[in-house]
């Protein structure tokens, strides 16, 4: 009899335990390239003459549905492993307008996501920009501004390129600030055009700083087509962004491409080189564990093997849209990326 009115009194003890049980919350956040999504109409004030019906590509309005229905299917499939969901966030880089963004989001797939979409034209020579599109069930817009990025060639003349797109909101409550970024290429050279790319890094981290001089818990994401690696001097040496989560410093950045980077891994092929210029960058808010609400959990590079070119001379490699001018009906030259952020919940 006493020893089970000890039992008793033991199991009276651990009630409350017993009857939580944990669970998360997960929101998947994402970066992709579309690779020269042009609509099929001539725009007066872009060069857009090879993405129109009678241009050198035919990219014709048959072409141009092809190419949405492609990116509908690898988008509906970002995050789908621990979220049917799918992708909460998405940053994009080169679409032509906001068109062709609201074209892709009444896509079979995605349609009843109800994306909502962020862009602004920029002053890009190509008529490029980059844009965000978010489902509102996670994200709640707060603000959004294009920060332009001035850089000047040898001749002191504006180079004129993608802006920064700043997207200010709240993911499930929680203030989250993404910087959606197209970094300046390595045409002319790597060497040469790197103090481009500085530039531009440093302009991410000023608007970082700038943050957290309001809120020293703020959470940011820099991601992006970055037109360099994790270990290029823009990342490492300008963000200052570490490859392990032990490492970041309040204020300070973690990189969580870098360990794929490491292994060999990465989102766009040339000359049969691999590069990771496909990024998603954090904030020390979301790493540190003394802090509430979502956390990271893992990273990933979407490079499932249907988005893998089976033959011809780019054999290996992200399957592009184009052969040079002719249209092989692929996807992107480039591989999505995306992370979890994870929160954990304590219901009854």
């Amino acid at each position: 009899m006493k020893s089970n009115f000890l039992v008793f009194l033991l199991l009276l003890a651990f009630l409350p335990v017993f009857a939580q049980k944990q669970s998360f919350k997960v929101a998947c956040v994402g970066f992709y390239n579309f690779e020269n999504l042009f609509d099929t109409i001539d725009s007066p004030d872009t060069d857009d003459s090879e993405f129109l019906p009678n241009g050198k590509r035919n990219w014709t309005t048959e072409v141009y549905n092809d190419k949405l229905k492609n990116l509908d299917r690898v988008v509906s499939e970002l995050g789908t492993d621990l979220t049917p969901d799918g992708v909460a966030i998405l940053g994009i880089a080169e679409i032509e307008n906001r068109l062709v963004l609201e074209d892709f989001v009444k896509q079979e797939k995605v349609a009843s996501r109800n994306y909502q979409i962020v862009h602004y034209d920029s002053p890009d020579e190509r008529g490029i920009d980059v844009g965000l599109i978010y489902q509102p069930k996670y994200f709640t817009l707060t603000g959004s501004q294009a920060i332009p990025l001035m850089i000047y060639g040898s001749d002191g003349e504006r180079n004129l390129t993608r802006d920064i797109l700043h997207v200010s909101g709240l993911l499930d409550g929680e203030e989250l600030h993404v910087l959606v970024n197209h970094w300046p290429s390595r045409r002319g050279g790597e060497a040469a055009t790197a103090p481009y790319r500085n530039t531009a890094a440093a302009l991410c981290k000023t608007v970082k700083d700038s943050l957290l001089a309001l809120n020293p818990n703020v959470k940011v994401i820099i991601m992006g087509d970055l037109n360099d690696d994790p270990n290029s001097p823009s990342v490492k040496k300008v963000l200052e962004a570490k490859p392990k989560k032990g490492d970041v410093k309040p204020g300070g950045f973690f990189n969580p491409m870098y360990a794929y980077f490491k292994e060999g891994l990465g989102t766009m092929a040339y000359q049969d080189a691999w590069s990771l210029f496909d990024q998603i960058i954090i904030s020390e808010g979301l790493v540190n564990e003394d802090q509430s609400g979502y956390r990271f959990h893992k990273a990933q590079v979407h490079n499932k093997p249907y988005l893998v070119q089976k033959t011809g001379q780019y054999k290996g490699y992200p399957f592009r849209t184009f052969d040079f001018d002719n249209y092989i009906g692929g996807y992107s030259d480039h591989f999505p990326v995306y992370l979890y952020l994870v929160k954990k919940e304590v219901s009854p």
